[in-house]
C-alpha cells in the first residue's frame, strides 16, 4: 500500500488530485481502471521507475482525489497535471479507464502525448455488447441501486478472471487488492451523488490523425467485443501495433506483471 508520503497533491481548479511522482527520465504516465485507484500499478512503478520518470495519479473521484462538484473530463484533469509538472510530452499507459484517459488526452492534446499504450480498452465511445459483460454490468447495477455494496464488490471481481475463469483461478493477492481499492472509491460516493463526468463523443472520426505511436495490450480472457475493439484501435491509427497477454482477462498488468512490464518496456525502448 502507498504511504500517505508518497502521495503529492495538485490544487486543481476543482480540488486536490493526488498523484505519485517517483523515479527520473523521460515521463511514463500510469492511468489506472475504474473504481479503483493507482495502486493497480503496484509492480510497475518500481520496475519502470528504474529508467523513467513514473506519474500515476488518482483520476477524480478515485483514491485520494476529489469528487467532481462540477462537469470535468477526464482529458483536461491530466492535461492540467502534465503541464503542473512539466511533464509533457509522455508515454501514457492506462488500464481500462485508464486507456481510455489516454487515448481521450492523446485526441486533445497532442502535443503532451508521446506515445500511448492503452490496455482492456479502446476510445470513449465503447460500450460492450457481450451478454456475459452486460449481465454482470447488470448485477453491479442492481446491487448499488440496492445499496448492497458486497453485492457490488462480488459482482466488480468477477471482470477479474473473465467469463471463462473463476475467483479461484486467480491469486487471492491480486482479488484482496482490488477489493480493498474499490471499497475505498466507493466509499467516496453517494448513490444519489450526480455523475459529473462529460464523456467524450465523435473519437473515431479523429483517430486515424493520431501521429504518435500506439500499442494495444490486451488480456485473451477479456471480452470478445473489447478485445476486436482494441485491435481496431491499432488498426486505425497510422502507428499501432497489438499484443495478447495469455492466460489473464481484464487485469493482465496484476495477473502478469513481467510479462505486461516486458511489453511496455519494449515499446519504450522501442521510441
Amino acid at each position: 500500500m502507498t504511504a500517505a508520503s508518497d502521495l503529492c497533491f495538485f490544487t486543481s481548479s476543482d480540488g486536490d488530485l493526488a498523484y505519485r511522482d517517483t523515479g527520473a527520465g523521460d515521463p511514463v504516465v500510469l492511468l489506472h481502471s475504474g473504481f479503483v485507484d493507482h495502486r493497480v500499478f503496484e509492480a510497475q512503478i518500481p520496475a519502470l521507475a528504474a529508467g523513467y520518470r513514473v506519474i500515476a495519479p488518482d483520476v477524480r473521484g478515485h483514491g485520494a482525489s476529489a469528487n467532481a462538484t462540477r462537469p470535468f473530463r477526464w482529458a483536461d484533469d491530466l492535461a492540467a497535471l502534465l503541464r503542473h509538472l512539466d511533464a509533457g510530452p509522455a508515454v501514457l499507459v492506462g488500464v481500462s479507464m485508464g486507456g481510455v484517459i489516454a487515448t481521450d488526452t492523446v485526441l486533445e492534446y497532442p502535443e503532451l502525448v508521446r506515445a500511448v499504450v492503452v490496455s482492456g480498452a479502446a476510445t470513449s465511445e465503447f460500450e460492450y455488447t457481450d451478454p456475459w459483460v452486460r449481465q454482470v454490468q447488470a448485477e453491479q447495477a442492481r446491487a448499488l441501486g440496492a445499496g448492497d455494496v458486497e453485492g457490488w464488490v462480488t459482482a466488480f471481481l468477477r471482470f477479474v478472471p473473465g467469463e471463462h475463469r473463476t475467483l479461484d483461478d486467480v491469486d487471492p493477492a491480486v482479488l484482496a487488492r482490488l477489493r480493498e481499492m474499490a471499497l475505498g472509491t466507493l466509499a467516496k460516493h453517494t448513490p444519489d451523488e450526480e455523475n459529473h463526468h462529460v464523456p467524450m463523443t465523435g473519437t473515431w472520426s479523429r483517430v486515424p490523425k493520431i501521429d504518435v505511436p500506439v500499442l494495444t495490450v490486451n488480456g485473451a480472457l477479456d471480452a470478445p467485443d473489447l478485445i476486436a475493439e482494441a485491435e481496431r484501435l491499432a488498426r486505425t491509427v497510422p502507428d499501432g501495433r497489438s499484443t495478447t497477454v495469455e492466460g489473464t482477462a481484464h487485469y493482465p498488468n496484476m495477473e502478469r506483471p513481467e510479462v505486461f512490464d516486458e511489453i511496455v518496456s519494449g515499446f519504450l525502448r522501442s521510441l
